[in-house]
């Protein structure tokens, strides 16, 4: 059954969204071919000006612009009102002034602040916009009072820094949304070039259909065997020939080229004129770095048995990284044990009122390089569910195994908490993918044969999977989900871990874990 969902699981996306293409896409091949042979310059020509919006980095630009004008102007007033800041000297002012907005760029960068696809008018992005900027005054506070504690002329001001970060914060967010419409018609207006017509290009429609993205997708035959039919059937754009000649007239219109057709099938030469396009105009996805760059997973088919064994893994056999993290596990999962410790009790009493016990629950799950350990939660569901080897093996929405107490525990994921002891033993790590009990790892590795590549990192208590995609309820979810593994593996960072820690926070404070 896996294998079978496997097949057809670059159709499988959550999000619908309805059909919508320019006039030329109608489903009549007579008006498409219309469209692509003679409608094609006069709109060329009567194409208003290229608005600054149109350029790829052109939001970025202005909100970094906005950020740093916004900030000098803020913390130089504020500064000024409360006699300086109590600086010596000017230099003291400018470092401290220089590190802040430092750290709220990165902070900001980590959760795409600068990326024109972010949806910033969405309640996830406001809520990760204060996390993160909460994040830039700690980090910001850290730094310079530890460098006070080194330059006994250095006071910096306390009230200064933090009324800064305040009045920061919803002036930051409202030209974001101010500019978010604009920024939204002009890649509305845009459209990638796909080339290629076969059943990888379809595919390739069909899962776009099902993303966010806005921009129109126009379609071209390499070979020119295609040329005037409907890629996918009624609704769905016209394919067009020509490929030299489109590439030859890229313009501000498209956002970028992808290839959605095997390599052999397109030439030496077109294959040298894709080169100097990637470096000369526009950008050349392959659907795998596609895939990767506007939705943030890997997609299945793009795995093979030497997949670990390509350039740009971030996870190396001695990557830094790696050593840093695992300090970071020891340290702040000592740390949650001790903030979170008055909570065990009341937890405890709650599940021994209602069910009895054993309030904790045990379960064999499968750690890094396959190795098998005993994973500890809070029990949330009946243990006469929990005996019963028959038992489904996922939680449904409503699942009448769960307890009252445990429902609760979940959307709060405080049912997570005594997995912190698996991460300061080692077996786990705070961040990574989800420790898969044992009859389901086996489950998938028989259906999926490289399903093990998962296991060449440590599994988390949270990770990219579980905050990018709902609680897995069947064999279909649970492929799903491995795609965002595997873009986890592929680009395991820093950067990459506090995204997934911001994310984490919000679903824990809006309830919305299961």
């Amino acid at each position: 059954m896996i294998s079978a969902l496997l097949m057809d699981t670059e159709q499988a996306y959550r999000a619908e969204r309805p059909v919508s293409w320019s006039p030329g896409d109608s489903g009549n091949e007579e008006s498409q071919v219309a469209v692509e042979s003679g409608t094609r310059t006069a709109e060329t020509r009567s194409r208003p000006a290229r608005s600054i919006f149109g350029y790829e980095w052109a939001p970025a630009a202005l909100f970094l612009f906005l950020d740093v004008s916004c900030w000098v102007l803020i913390y130089g007033t504020t500064s000024f009102l409360r006699g300086n800041g109590f600086y010596s000297t000017p230099l003291q002012f400018f470092l401290v002034d220089v590190l802040s907005i430092a750290v709220i760029i990165q902070a900001l960068f980590i959760i795409g602040g600068y990326d024109r696809n972010t949806e910033v008018r969405s309640l996830t992005y406001a809520t990760e916009h204060i996390l993160s900027i909460a994040a830039a005054l700690a980090v910001s506070s850290l730094f310079i009072y530890v460098a006070a504690t080194f330059d006994q002329t250095m006071k910096p001001s306390r009230g200064v820094l933090l009324l800064s970060f305040v009045a920061f914060l919803p002036l930051s967010i409202l030209y974001r949304r101010a500019f978010s419409k604009r920024i939204a018609s002009t890649a509305a207006m845009r459209a990638f070039l796909v080339i290629g017509s076969g059943k990888v290009a379809t595919e390739f429609y069909e899962a776009y259909q099902r993303s966010p993205n806005v921009q129109q997708l126009e379609f071209v035959d390499p070979n020119d065997q295609r040329v005037g039919e409907l890629i996918a059937g009624k609704g769905s754009p016209a394919i067009k020939g020509h490929c030299e000649d489109n590439l030859a007239n890229l313009d501000h219109r498209y956002s970028g080229v992808i290839l959605a057709e095997k390599f052999e099938c397109l030439g030496k030469d077109l294959i040298e004129n894709l080169v100097r396009t990637q470096f000369q105009r526009a950008r050349v996805y392959t659907l795998e770095s596609f895939y990767e760059a506007h939705w943030r997973h890997v997609p299945l088919r793009a795995i093979d048995p030497i997949w670990p064994l390509q350039m740009g893994f971030q996870l190396a056999r001695i990557s830094p990284y790696h050593y840093l993290k695992r300090l970071c596990d020891l340290i702040f999962s000592a740390v949650l044990l001790l903030i979170f410790a008055p909570l065990f009790p009341l937890i405890l009493m709650l599940i021994w009122m209602e069910s009895g016990r054993p309030a904790i629950f045990r379960q064999s799950r499968v750690g890094r390089e396959g190795h098998i350990f005993t994973a500890y939660k809070f029990r949330t569901m009946f243990m006469r569910d929990l005996n019963d080897e028959t038992t489904d093996l996922y939680t449904r929405k409503d699942d009448p195994r769960v307890t009252r107490a445990g429902c609760w525990l979940r959307k709060l994921r405080l049912d997570e908490l005594p997995q912190l002891w698996n991460v300061f033993k080692g077996d786990m790590s705070l961040i990574g993918p989800r420790a898969e009990w044992i009859r389901c790892a086996e489950r998938y590795e028989k259906a999926i044969p490289l399903y093990h590549f998962r296991h060449l990192v440590k599994p988390g208590i949270t990770g990219w999977a579980q905050v990018n995609y709902p609680y897995g309820e069947s064999d279909q979810d649970a492929l799903e989900k491995l795609q965002y593994d595997f873009y986890y593996i592929r680009h395991y960072s820093l950067k990459l871990d506090a995204t997934i820690v911001l994310k984490t926070v919000h679903t824990m404070l809006f309830g919305k874990g299961r």
